[in-house]
C-alpha cells in the first residue's frame, strides 16, 4: 500500500524546509534508508531518508521550493498502484500556520495550539496571475535562525552581467557572519533591488535573473501587486495555551555550515599545490574574483576551507607587509636666553566625530539583552572566594597537564560540579513551565572585535580540567576567527563571563537567554583577610551570580554559590 512522505520536523524551531535537491525521480525504486532529497533548514542542509520500499510514484514539491512541517513531499508505493484517493486525500490536510513578521521580531513560539482551517468568505480577494516571464526573483534567504534582515556589503556582479549556478552574486551581511550569495540559475543579472551597504528584510527582492532582454518589470508588479491584494476575511478559531517559550540565543558570528574549516587559529600563506586537481584549482569564485583583483597567483595561496579549498579570508590574509614610513616631526622650542620663557604656539582645533552604522551583530546584541534585562527579574548575589590553594594547586596541575590549565577553566569545572548539585539553577524560564536540564553545557563569554559571542563547553561536567581547557582554546580561537559552526553556540544551560584578566574587580552580567543564570567572574586580589585569628594577606576573588527571579530563588542560588566556594577553596575535590 502507497505510502505518503511528509516534511519531518528537524530541528526544533523548524516550520518549514527547502528541497534543496532530490537525488530520485519518479519511478526510481526505493529501499529504507535511501536517501530522497537534500532538505535545507532553518539550521543546516540535511539528508531526507525513505522508511519505505517501493516505487517514488509521486513527488510534491519541486526543487528549490519550501513546504510546512508535516507537508505532503512523496509518495511511495507499489509499480503501478492507484494514488488517486491518496492526492485527494492530501489536499485536505490541515493548513500549518505560517509565521508572521511580528512573530519573528518577537523571536516568540506558541506551543499547543489547536489551528482551525480558515473558512475563506467568497468575498476574498481574487487571484493574481504570474506573469510568464523567463526570468527569475532572488530573495533575502533567512541565513541563521535569528536573522530578520540581510545587508549587501558587496556586489561581485553587475546588471548585465552572465551569471551561472553557483557563482556568488553579493556578500551578505547577517547577524552572525558575513555571507557569499550564491546563484541558484544561470542567465543574465537583469536587475538588482539593494545598493551595497543597504539592510533588506528577508524575502524581500535581492536580484532578478533571466534571459537577456526579459521584461522583469511584470515581476516587480507582479510583486507589488501580491503585496498589496487585500487579505480575505476569514472566520478562524484558536484555542492556545499560555505557553511561550522565549526563543533568545545569545549572537554570535559563524560561517556557514556548508563551509566547514579546521580547528586552527593561523592560516598558514604558503605555496600550496594540494588545492589543485586535473588542472582546477579549488577556490570559491569570490576567491577568485579578489585574488584577481589583488593580482595574486591564487595557485600558491594556502586553502582553509573544505578539503584545501581557498575561501575569501585566504585572499585578504594573503597581502604582503606594508612599508611603513614613519615621519618624524621636528618641534622647535624657542627660549629667551634673557628670561628663559617657553614660546608656544597656538594650535587651531575644532570639533569632529565619526558615525558607523550599527552591524547586525551589534543590532541582535541590542536587542537581545534588552529583551533579557527587560522581561527577566534580575537579582544579584555577590561572594568572596579564597584562591590560595587554586593558586598552587594550578601551578602542580600544569607541572603535568598536556594544556595549560587557566583559572577560567577551574572555574568552569566547579561551576560544572556545583551544578549537578543544584539543578534548579542549571534551568530555563518556558512561561507556564520550568525545564530542569540534567545535562550540564556552559556557555563561555568571549570578547570580539565586534562583540560578544558565546561558545558552549558541553556536558562540562563529564570532562577533566584539561579537556575543559583545551576546547576553551579551541572555541575562543574559532570565535576570533569567525570559524564558530552552529553547535559551536548552541544549547547553553548555564553561562560564564570572566573580566578577571582585564583587572575589573568586581561586576554584574546580563542573563544569557535561555539560561536562568550567569556567573560573573572578577580579578584574583591580594586582599587583607582574617586566618586563624590573624590578619594576613590572601588571594582573594570575587564573583556575582545574576539570576532570574521567575526560576531562581535568593535561597537556590546562595547555596549554589556556597558550593562553588567551597569547591575552589579545596580545588583538590575538582580532580575527583
Amino acid at each position: 500500500m502507497a505510502e505518503i512522505i511528509r516534511m519531518p520536523k528537524m530541528s526544533d524551531t523548524m516550520l518549514e524546509g527547502v528541497i534543496s535537491k532530490w537525488l530520485k525521480k519518479v519511478g526510481d525504486k526505493v529501499k529504507s534508508g535511501d536517501v530522497l532529497a537534500e532538505v535545507d533548514t532553518d539550521k543546516a542542509t540535511m539528508e531526507l531518508e525513505s522508511y519505505n520500499d517501493g516505487i517514488l510514484l509521486y513527488i510534491g514539491v519541486a526543487e528549490k521550493s519550501a513546504v510546512a512541517v508535516d507537508g505532503v513531499i512523496a509518495i511511495i508505493g507499489k509499480a503501478g498502484e492507484n494514488i488517486d484517493a491518496l492526492l485527494a486525500a492530501t489536499k485536505n490536510d490541515a493548513i500549518t500556520p505560517q509565521v508572521t513578521k511580528s512573530q519573528e521580531e518577537a523571536q516568540v513560539v506558541i506551543q499547543n495550539t489547536q489551528i482551525v482551517i480558515p473558512q475563506i468568505t467568497p468575498q476574498a480577494s481574487p487571484q493574481i496571475a504570474a506573469p510568464n516571464i523567463k526570468a527569475n526573483v532572488v530573495r533575502m534567504p533567512k541565513m541563521s535562525d535569528t536573522m530578520l534582515e540581510g545587508v549587501i556589503s558587496k556586489w561581485t556582479k553587475k546588471v548585465g552581467d552572465k551569471v551561472k549556478s553557483g557563482d556568488v552574486l553579493a556578500e551578505v551581511e547577517t547577524d552572525k557572519a558575513t555571507m557569499e550569495l550564491e546563484s541558484y540559475d544561470n542567465g543574465t543579472l537583469l536587475y538588482i533591488g539593494v545598493e551595497a551597504g543597504k539592510a533588506i528584510a528577508i524575502d524581500g527582492i535581492i536580484a532578478i535573473i533571466g534571459e537577456a532582454n526579459a521584461d522583469f518589470q511584470q515581476l516587480l508588479n507582479y510583486d507589488k501587486q501580491k503585496s498589496a491584494a487585500p487579505i480575505a476575511s476569514t472566520n478562524t478559531t484558536t484555542n492556545t495555551k499560555d505557553n511561550v517559550v522565549n526563543q533568545f540565543i545569545i549572537t554570535e558570528i559563524a560561517k556557514p555550515i556548508t563551509q566547514q574549516t579546521p580547528n586552527t587559529t593561523n592560516i598558514s600563506v604558503t605555496p600550496n599545490s594540494g588545492n589543485s586537481e586535473n588542472g582546477r584549482v579549488k577556490a570559491s569564485p569570490l576567491a577568485k574574483s579578489l585574488a584577481k583583483e589583488k593580482g595574486l597567483d591564487i595557485t600558491k595561496l594556502a586553502g582553509s576551507g573544505e578539503f584545501g579549498r581557498i575561501v575569501k579570508r585566504d585572499v585578504e590574509t594573503y597581502q604582503a607587509p606594508a612599508k611603513e614610513s614613519v615621519k618624524q616631526n621636528s618641534v622647535s622650542n624657542t627660549q629667551n636666553s634673557s628670561n628663559s620663557s617657553v614660546v608656544s604656539s597656538a594650535v587651531n582645533v575644532k570639533e569632529s566625530y565619526t558615525e558607523v552604522s550599527v552591524s547586525q551583530m551589534r543590532k541582535v546584541i541590542a536587542r537581545r539583552l534588552s529583551e533579557s534585562l527587560f522581561t527577566a527579574p534580575h537579582f544579584y548575589l555577590t561572594m568572596e572566594i579564597n584562591m590560595d590553594k587554586a593558586m598552587v594547586a594550578r601551578v602542580s596541575i600544569n607541572e603535568v597537564a598536556p594544556v595549560k590549565v587557566s583559572f577560567n577553566d577551574m572555574v568552569i569545572k566547579a561551576c560544572a560540579a556545583a551544578l549537578k548539585k543544584h539543578p534548579n539553577v542549571n534551568s530555563s524560564w518556558l512561561g507556564d513551565k520550568i525545564r530542569y536540564n540534567d545535562h550540564v553545557n556552559i556557555g563561555v563569554a568571549v570578547a570580539v572585535e565586534d562583540g560578544l559571542l558565546v561558545p558552549v563547553v558541553r556536558f562540562a561536567d563529564t570532562k577533566s580540567l584539561s579537556q575543559i581547557s583545551a576546547e576553551v582554546k579551541d572555541l575562543g580561537g574559532k570565535a576570533k576567527t569567525k570559524k564558530l559552526q552552529p553547535a559551536d553556540w548552541e544549547g547553553n544551560t548555564f553561562s560564564i563571563s570572566n573580566l578577571g584578566m582585564f583587572g575589573i574587580e568586581e561586576f554584574t552580567a546580563i542573563i544569557n537567554p535561555p539560561d536562568a543564570c550567569i556567573l560573573a567572574v572578577g580579578a584574583i586580589k591580594e586582599t587583607p583577610i582574617v586566618k586563624n585569628g590573624q590578619l594576613v594577606v590572601g588571594n582573594v576573588m570575587k564573583v556575582t551570580l545574576s539570576c532570574d527571579h521567575r526560576v531562581v530563588d535568593g535561597a537556590m542560588g546562595a547555596a549554589f554559590l556556597q558550593t562553588l566556594k567551597s569547591l575552589l577553596e579545596d580545588p583538590i575535590r575538582l580532580l575527583a
